[in-house]
């Protein structure tokens, strides 16, 4: 399952989505998204139209986890279980959809013999986006988010099928196509959300080897390396 991807940028999410984030308060996220990093995400707003924002990534942030819980993992939800497991079921059954925007995500190629990194994208190198859930948590400080990605077996795709350990389950993020955008964000009916459930043709992606970058020096530690590698500084 994917747990780290490449969003874009304030302005490519604007030209692309129609959607501006007020960064005041939230501040610029960054080149790479992990578990229980700020990341923009897009939902349908109050008045219909796309609503943008920065949400943590996993369902649950590791902040919300109560104490003597075992951490555990949100970033992905499961299309047979979501409206089953805890985590998850509540955001489904509210039909609280949301659009991941990203132009790349990243997963292990065992093709070699050991574990690489390869990134997913689009053929054409464009922006695309990533069927989701959201959730908001209430806090002294007003109201936070998060969100999940939900994930679909993936053993028979040509591509997505070729990445994870060998034996372990395939798996492949929901791609919605962009003429779907706004239909999966006004859904309201679980059972109809469903049907946006579906792989995403092969032939319209693209993989590629993309090494993790090499860890940085002592006087480049306050710099994210990901940062360092796409020239963002």
């Amino acid at each position: 399952m994917c747990v780290n991807f490449r969003p874009p940028d304030p302005e490519m999410l604007e030209t692309v989505m129609g959607v501006i984030i007020d960064l005041h308060d939230t501040g610029f996220w960054k080149a790479e998204t992990w578990k229980d990093y700020g990341a923009p995400i897009v939902r349908r707003g109050a008045d219909g139209r796309r609503e943008g924002l920065v949400a943590t990534y996993g369902m649950v942030p590791r902040k919300r986890i109560p104490p003597g819980v075992r951490p555990f993992d949100t970033m992905n939800a499961r299309a047979e279980t979501v409206g089953q497991l805890r985590s998850f079921s509540g955001a489904w059954k509210n039909s609280q959809l949301c659009l991941v925007p990203m132009t790349a995500f990243y997963e292990p190629n065992y093709e070699s013999g050991k574990p690489v990194r390869w990134g997913i994208g689009a053929a054409d190198e464009s922006m695309f986006a990533v069927a989701g859930l959201w959730r908001e948590w209430g806090g002294e400080a007003g109201a936070e988010h998060s969100f999940t990605q939900l994930t679909i077996n993936a053993d028979d795709h040509p591509l997505m099928r070729r990445f994870h350990k060998p034996g372990d389950e395939k798996r492949a993020l929901v791609v919605v196509p962009h003429s779907e955008w706004d239909d999966w964000l006004s859904c309201s009916d679980p059972e109809y959300a469903r049907s946006f459930l579906r792989p995403y043709p092969a032939e319209l992606m693209r993989a590629w080897e993309f090494p993790v970058p090499p860890r940085a020096k002592k006087a480049e530690a306050a710099t994210p390396a990901a940062d360092i590698q796409m020239g963002l500084l």
